[in-house]
């Protein structure tokens, strides 16, 4: 494990301490959870993007197809 050394604005500090506290975990816990979530976002909508680039129309045509037709379920009229 490796150690950052962070500034931060004391409001942002304020609700990174409240908010750590009401979870029951330290600031370091809150803040690896919370950069930790970032990347995973970020690397999944790169991930994202690369598979629509090989996305062709044609095959989603061809899905497309194969749903039936029929009235929606209740609730899904619009």
């Amino acid at each position: 494990m490796s150690a950052l050394s962070l500034r931060l604005p004391e409001s942002i500090h304020r609700h990174i301490r409240e908010i750590a506290k009401k979870e029951g975990v330290s600031i370091n816990q809150f803040i690896s959870s919370a950069v930790s979530e970032k990347i995973s976002a970020l690397m999944t909508e790169d991930y994202l993007k690369n598979r629509a680039k090989r996305a062709k129309k044609e095959d989603f045509r061809k899905i497309l197809a194969k749903v039936p037709s029929g009235k929606p379920l209740p609730g899904d009229e619009l």
